[in-house]
């Protein structure tokens, strides 16, 4: 495997009011590609910040954030916003799907901002409800299903473009035990089979065996590096 996140020096620092909070210190990072990263740390140790610099989400002040060979932290505004549309998928706690649309519907928005026809669209969002086992449900709305369903839509939706890497943000957080392990058994399928390459933030030990790896994150600082059996 290469390497296809590279962070150098990376640092991130807030004002919050009269004074300044250093969340991340000179950080040094590298994901390889196809790997599963479960990121970890206590509230405020810098999570959820690293996660939206490496997604393009956010800004760094001072660093290098290098991805598939582009330097993020370098583009502009409207440059950064092509770019995830283009090589990012995003999970998040919260499924924010579109209540008044259908499965298939909120799956392909991604798609609109790209020059895809209807048909098209159509056709990737079909594949993508198949891989996540509801092709199904794709005339459903939200409110039709359950919360691992929309969880499942909601990867439908991160992956149907294509990502170059798919960022996922306490992507079980808000679900029961059954629905939380058969959306990370997903995501581990994504990552063996289909081979994406995944960064995922969790407060749940349980929720991180099912990446290759764990990173530690205390105060800002990588602390800790744990293979698991893979």
């Amino acid at each position: 495997m290469s390497s296809l996140v590279s962070i150098r020096n990376l640092s991130k620092t807030y004002q919050r009011g009269p004074e300044k909070v250093h969340v991340l210190h000179g950080l040094d990072l590298d994901i390889e590609r196809g790997d599963f990263v479960a990121l970890m740390g206590p509230s405020g140790s810098g999570k959820t910040t690293l996660l939206n610099l490496i997604g393009g989400l956010d800004s760094p002040p001072s660093g290098d954030i290098e991805v598939d060979g582009e330097y993020i932290n370098r583009l502009g505004a409207g440059q950064l916003s092509q770019w995830r549309s283009n090589h990012v998928g995003f999970v998040f706690q919260f499924y924010n799907l579109m209540p008044m649309l259908t499965a298939q519907k909120n799956v392909e928005l991604p798609l609109l901002l790209t020059s895809l026809g209807g048909a098209e669209r159509k056709r990737r969002a079909e594949i993508a409800l198949t891989l996540v086992g509801l092709a199904e449900r794709k005339s459903h709305k939200p409110s039709e299903l359950s919360g691992g369903q929309q969880q499942r839509v909601a990867i439908a939706r991160a992956i149907v473009s294509d990502p170059t890497l798919l960022i996922c943000d306490e992507p079980t957080g808000d679900l029961d035990r059954q629905s939380a392990e058969e959306i990370l058994g997903l995501l581990q399928t994504l990552n063996r089979e289909h081979g994406k390459t995944i960064v995922m933030v969790t407060h749940d030990p349980k929720a991180a065996e099912y990446a290759s790896h764990t990173l530690h994150l205390d105060k800002g600082t990588l602390v800790e590096q744990a293979a698991h059996a893979y």
